[in-house]
């Protein structure tokens, strides 16, 4: 039930402490250009004529630009631009020397804040373009499972580590096939496009090999073969820059086990109905997809207990390397030990938001996470 509990209890307990503060501040951000024309008009009339606010009402527009809408920013010129004529005509001062510079001052500011309000909305709209484009890119490398595939419940979960990105190199796939339910996750070392160049190769030649291949060891050397002829067709700048960690999983239909090849990623969980928590750990540990120059071992797939009611999670490293502010990482067999989940959902629910909590939001890796649940009922 400890799972159970900490999946409904979220945004009222763990977000409100944080998103205050942020309300709050803005809100007074976008109220201090109208806070400073007034502060500044409040000086000019209460203090001696020697002290002026002239850089409190340079400054409100300036503060208007990339906060307000282009309307925003030009009334908020305008009405530094008025109040401080207004001061003037008030303290007969309108046609002083320095009332005059400090009016011309006040309107070359504003206008300057106006063409930095277009450049910040320009800039704006080129990188939601951007966002938008990344998010398709992944949508089509890298789609969202089905949550029931084969009689098995699925969630997956991508979380990057920046804010605002899309894609990188961590992967995962699920494809029913005449053999069962096969899947991948696996994790390009590097970044940038060609990890995600990397990524399609490795899901695309899964999914062909998920169907053709009779063992889930031939899918693994299907990939070995995929990424070593893709590395070859590459050269110079554009080569691949190393190797894929991967685990594959076989799931036959109608038998209560699973058959997994470990290409050097971290090992499965297997969470147990009564809260118990196995790590399939390979017995023979093999090198990461990429690296058949070191010498390859025959690949020999490893089966485990699959039983009713028992939840498979596969993460990246990006969930178990994950460090807080002591650099202690986030260990998930001791944080998932004992609890209890009721669906795929909230398990990958709690496993990011604990890896959140852990990092203080300072993730500095990229992670993947893909559960599969055989119901009790089929």
């Amino acid at each position: 039930m400890h799972g159970r509990r900490f999946a409904d209890a979220r945004s009222p307990y763990r977000r409100e402490p944080e998103t205050r503060p942020i309300s709050y501040t803005w809100a007074f951000l976008r109220a201090l250009p109208l806070l400073l024309i007034v502060a500044g008009a409040c000086h000019d009339f209460f203090t001696p004529s020697d002290f002026r606010a002239g850089p409190l009402f340079t400054a409100a527009p300036l503060v208007a630009a990339p906060l307000y809408s282009l309307r925003g920013t030009v009334l908020s010129g305008v009405a530094a631009v008025s109040t401080v004529l207004a001061v003037h005509l008030g303290l007969g001062i309108l046609e002083q020397a320095d009332a005059v510079t400090e009016s011309v001052t006040i309107v070359t500011v504003a206008v300057l804040a106006v063409l930095v309000n277009v450049l910040v909305r320009r800039t704006h709209a080129r990188l939601a373009s951007a966002r938008e484009i990344a998010e398709a890119a992944q949508r089509a490398v890298l789609p969202e499972p089905a949550a029931r595939i084969g009689g098995l419940d699925i969630a997956a979960r991508y979380e990057a580590a920046q804010a605002g990105a899309f894609i990188g190199g961590d992967l995962y796939a699920v494809q029913d096939s005449p053999h069962g339910v096969r899947l991948v996750v696996g994790d390009v070392r590097g970044k940038g496009m060609g990890a995600v160049a990397a990524v399609a190769v490795v899901i695309g030649a899964f999914r062909e090999a998920a169907e053709q291949e009779s063992t889930p060891e031939a899918v693994a050397q299907r990939l070995e073969r995929a990424l070593s002829r893709e590395g070859t067709r590459r050269d110079g700048l554009d080569a691949f820059e190393g190797f894929t960690t991967a685990v594959l999983a076989e799931i036959p239909h109608g038998a209560g086990v699973v058959r997994i090849v470990n290409r050097g990623h971290p090992a499965p969980l297997l969470l147990l109905p009564d809260g118990t928590l196995r790590e399939l750990e390979a017995r023979e540990p093999a090198p990461p997809l990429g690296m058949g120059d070191l010498g390859s071992l025959p690949d020999r797939a490893e089966e485990w207990a699959f039983p009713p009611g028992s939840t498979l999670l596969f993460h990246t490293d990006g969930v178990s390397e994950a460090r807080d502010a002591r650099g202690e990482f986030y260990d998930p067999v001791h944080r998932l030990s004992g609890r209890v989940f009721p669906a795929p959902g909230p398990l990958l629910t709690a496993v990011t938001e604990e890896v959140a909590r852990h990092t203080g939001g300072r993730a500095t890796d990229d992670m993947a996470l893909l559960a599969v649940r055989r119901p009790e009922h089929p």
